[in-house]
């Protein structure tokens, strides 16, 4: 069993505060987690049948019998019972009582913040990070694993990717959507998935998917919203702050696991991958996944943009640390070019909060810097990146 790099942060969660939870997708490992982590804690699945009606009928009495707490899995089934649980927590004023796990981020985080302010810490899990990935084998191909995707059960259980991705679909992202919103046009939703995967990494445009499938623009946002909700899909922020020059303020889209978006796409192959005209924006995909784990990870949210003015200048990312921002290219390519820091030089030019280093993260061999930037392949070295928020490292490069 593959330890989780969120181990940590979930243990020093729970001598701080009495209640812990743990967001993420279905299948992504939150149970084992858990479970591996709290051996002694009795442990209730709030989707079983039986569970969820004694819950129910009798919430006080439920809660009750947990006199040292609880694992409660899938908790936004019962949302109800996180009202209880502030009553218990605040009476014992013990740490790590609770572990909490949800599926359905919107609702949950709501009901939360109305019961648990100040009483829980959030963690996010998402699949397996190339860290964990490397427990299985040391070395990873960019396009086996943009195909394979990072999800748990696929490489411990070694199961075939298609089988997996297909039930995945029908069990989870279109039983969770139908959970959330009144979903008729089952057929159309499947076609705007496969739309959605078609535009990994392009600005969203609502019009334009909207024209695609032959719904409103109003039951695409919706549709997205619910996407988001159920982790199937992230957005990326356009940054705009005191920049002056016109600017894109729209949104990017990323799928939260890579595998899913290639099975969605008919690519079945590493070989497929590499051909497809896509593979921009899945390695682009990939690597943003990689950067937002490391850091959910160490239980810190991402804070990371894209920016891209009228003119076509863009930079792929942008992470904020400590109020400075690090520009990132993310290059699909084997072999470097000076246009690539094209976009990083630019945007150096219109903020005086960039700082003075940056990366290009690209497919290649070599590891060099050019110009102050940092050029590596992130999934041969993931030392490099940590190594670049070193404190030393940032205040080397804040200006």
């Amino acid at each position: 069993m593959i330890k989780r790099a969120i181990s940590e942060e979930l243990l020093d969660c729970c001598t701080e505060y009495p209640v812990v939870t743990v967001f993420g997708p279905r299948q992504s490992g939150k149970t084992v987690l858990v479970q591996e982590n709290f051996p002694d804690k009795p442990y209730y699945l709030l989707e079983d049948p039986d569970t969820r009606q004694a819950a129910e009928m009798d919430p006080r009495g439920f809660l009750g019998q947990m006199k040292e707490g609880a694992i409660l899995d899938e908790i936004q089934r019962i949302p109800v019972l996180l009202s209880y649980i502030q009553g218990i927590v605040d009476k014992a004023r013990q740490p790590g009582m609770f572990i909490l796990t949800g599926s359905h981020q919107p609702d949950l985080h709501k009901a939360i913040s109305q019961s648990l302010a100040g009483r829980t810490a959030l963690l996010t899990l998402l699949p397996f990070s190339l860290e964990e990935l490397q427990q299985f084998q040391t070395e990873w191909d960019a396009y086996d694993l943009i195909v394979k995707g990072a999800f748990p059960r696929l490489h411990e259980k070694n199961l075939k990717t298609e089988r997996f991705f297909n039930g995945y679909l029908q069990t989870y992202v279109e039983r969770d959507v139908r959970a959330l919103i009144n979903l008729k046009e089952l057929n159309r939703f499947q076609q705007f998935l496969t739309l959605l995967a078609g535009r990994i990494g392009q600005v969203i445009n609502y019009t334009s998917l909207s024209n695609d499938t032959g719904v409103s623009a109003t039951t695409i946002k919706n549709w997205i919203s619910v996407l988001k909700a159920s982790y199937v899909v992230f957005e990326l922020s356009p940054f705009f702050e005191n920049i002056r020059k016109r600017v894109v303020k729209s949104p990017k889209l990323y799928f939260t696991d890579t595998g899913l978006a290639a099975f969605l796409l008919g690519i079945r192959t590493a070989e497929q991958a590499a051909r497809d005209p896509l593979r921009g924006g899945l390695y682009e995909n990939l690597i943003i996944l990689e950067i937002i784990k490391y850091r959910h990870n160490m239980g810190r949210r991402p804070d990371i943009y894209f920016f891209r003015d009228t003119h076509g200048s863009e930079v792929d990312l942008l992470i904020r640390e400590q109020g400075k921002l690090f520009p990132v290219e993310i290059k699909s390519s084997a072999t470097f070019s000076n246009s690539f820091l094209k976009g990083i030089e630019r945007f150096r030019s219109l903020t005086s909060n960039c700082r003075a280093d940056g990366a290009v993260l690209y497919n290649g061999d070599q590891q060099f810097q050019v110009k102050n930037v940092h050029i590596f392949n992130l999934l041969k070295d993931q030392t490099e990146l940590k190594s670049l928020f070193s404190p030393a490292t940032q205040e080397l490069y804040q200006n």
